[in-house]
């Protein structure tokens, strides 16, 4: 990075955070402060939905999911539109009647104190992890661009976005993740166009298509029946949808920008929003990673992309050396399948489209070998995570390089703000003033609020420290999520639903089913998408069953808020 990358990067964050702290100054407000003003239009709220999911991780990973797997992985994503439907439908009109300031709060007042608790809970554990995943990606970008250890840059990134959500509230977060989302759209839309722009002379977007389809990277559905691979149509749509659900209906970051909106329109039509963007916007950053995947194949391609993990070791030289041969001669088998394409020679196009696999195999050979030789103290995080930033940092022209960097850190400022946000929120509704301190004044919930903000922030840095992400970013976080997720939503859909069921019942439901998907989950060898299947599956199944054995209670307990009494 030269001077005006820097230029770019620093001018473009400092402007988009000041705004948003100047807009929100002086704010001492509770509701102001944890929901923000209660005025956002449906294109605030839905563009801060979009903004709040799609961290860095997303734009960081996504690419480097795309390059290793193609298109596959936008099945994760096929449940999201069902998902928003149901949630502007039956969720958002009851968050809205009760005027919460957290999702669990309705569990509070339609069940009992300690089912509340529970989802909260449940909430700010997977939450504190998944926070501590959004922090380790820029921090990713970070010690790539400066050569920094990757340590010392999360320890930096993170303390950037305490100081930045601190100061500015949800409010901040909202004003500004639309002209965040801007750079970042704009960005990966430029970054596409010069990726296509840097292909090989005579390389048609038709033949980068060819490509990546002769070599497994376009088959986006799957329509296959088995339970233990990872993306299929079943799994997406099934399993994705209560993951999606869970975390767009029951997740104090989501449920906190949707419940902002000056009305119950506004915000159904910022969910509606997603649900028509969603696959659009993932469906295209994937197809930039396979875009990646067939430029590298005309290009000279490090044999390992983090190079930082391993420049220290003398054993990389030789396999670099195979590799680029090996590279060479693939490179000249796609140009000779390609030629016989258009020719129509089909011994020749089979020829070398052997050729093309068999050195494929021995690429993946030598890539395995040096992931072996990495010292584990260095090496961290999943190889894919470095392949959109090394080709940023190495073949975009200067300034493009800065507006394409502060596109990560636009991400990570925005969703991890959220995140901070909405774990304050929880930890300061739900459990400080509703057990500490239940009669003290807004000022004082909103000092405590912002210390809460500062405690969840190092909870995430510790967890980025001290974690080695072995699995691609983009999906380690929607493990972490399924796990956890499912269990929580089905507290909420017994709530919604099954009015007969008490608090006892669920809670204990809850618990049981929260173990029992952590035991499948280390004793089965399915898709973790099917998690958020029987999480909830499991939570409402076992509620119904202990309702019936313990009775019904003495006397019916009333909710008149959400269900008046006829």
């Amino acid at each position: 990075m030269n001077a005006l990358d820097y230029l770019v990067l620093i001018g473009t964050l400092l402007g988009i955070a000041a705004y948003g702290i100047w807009q929100t100054r002086g704010r001492r407000d509770l509701g102001q402060y944890l929901k923000g003003s209660g005025k956002s239009g449906w294109i605030v709220i839905g563009i801060s939905v979009m903004a709040t999911q799609a961290s860095a991780v997303t734009f960081l990973s996504t690419p480097g999911q795309g390059y290793q797997d193609g298109l596959g992985f936008v099945q994760n994503y096929f449940g999201a539109p069902i998902a928003l439907i149901i949630i502007a439908a039956f969720f958002l009109p009851i968050y809205r009647r009760l005027n919460v300031y957290t999702a669990y709060e309705f569990l509070g007042k339609r069940f009992d104190s300690k089912t509340r608790l529970l989802g909260a809970a449940l909430f700010l554990f997977q939450r504190g992890i998944g926070a501590g995943i959004t922090i380790y990606a820029p921090a990713i970008v970070l010690s790539s661009v400066f050569g920094w250890s990757l340590d010392l840059t999360i320890i930096l990134s993170g303390l950037l976005v305490i100081i930045y959500t601190v100061a500015g509230g949800s409010d901040a977060v909202t004003l500004t993740q639309k002209y965040q989302m801007a750079v970042i759209l704009a960005g990966m839309v430029i970054a596409f166009f010069i990726l296509l722009w840097k292909m090989p002379a005579g390389l048609s977007f038709t033949d980068c298509l060819t490509v990546a389809g002769a070599m497994h990277k376009l088959k986006a559905v799957d329509f296959s029946p088995s339970l233990t691979q990872r993306y299929t149509f079943w799994s997406g749509t099934l399993g994705a949808t209560f993951l999606m659900l869970s975390y767009f209906g029951t997740d104090q970051s989501q449920v906190q920008r949707y419940i902002s909106g000056s009305s119950l329109r506004e915000s159904r039509l910022g969910l509606m929003f997603n649900a028509v963007c969603k696959i659009p916007m993932q469906f295209f950053i994937l197809l930039l990673g396979v875009m990646l995947f067939v430029f590298y194949q005309f290009q000279p391609q490090p044999v390992v992309f983090n190079q930082f993990a391993w420049k220290s070791q003398q054993q990389i030289s030789p396999l670099q050396k195979q590799f680029d041969d090996g590279h060479a001669r693939k490179e000249q088998f796609i140009r000779d399948w390609l030629d016989a394409r258009h020719k129509g020679d089909s011994l020749a196009t089979k020829a070398a489209r052997d050729g093309i696999f068999v050195e494929s195999a021995h690429a993946a050979a030598l890539h395995a070998q040096a992931v072996a030789i990495a010292d584990p103290k260095t090496k961290r995080g999943n190889e894919n995570d470095y392949v959109f930033i090394t080709f940023i940092l190495n073949y975009l022209p200067h300034g493009l390089i800065g507006l394409l960097v502060t596109v990560f850190f636009a991400a990570a400022l925005s969703s991890k703000a959220a995140e901070l946000n909405a774990l304050a929120s929880a930890t300061t509704v739900d459990i400080y003033r509703h057990i500490i301190d239940p009669g003290a004044t807004d000022a004082h919930y909103t000092t405590v609020s912002k210390i809460f903000i500062i405690f969840w922030g190092f909870v995430a840095i510790s967890f980025a420290l001290f974690t080695n992400m072995v699995e691609n970013l983009i999906q380690a976080a929607n493990i972490v999520a399924s796990i956890f997720y499912g269990v929580v939503l089905g507290l909420f859909l017994v709530g919604f639903f099954l009015k007969w069921i008490r608090g006892t019942a669920v809670f204990c439901a809850a618990i049981i089913s929260q173990a029992l998907v952590i035991f499948l989950y280390y004793r089965l060898d399915i898709s973790y998408l099917w998690y958020n299947l029987i999480g909830p599956a499991a939570c409402v199944l076992l509620a119904i069953l202990l309702q019936l054995v313990i009775g019904p209670p003495a006397e019916e307990r009333a909710f008149p808020v959400i269900f008046p009494p006829k």
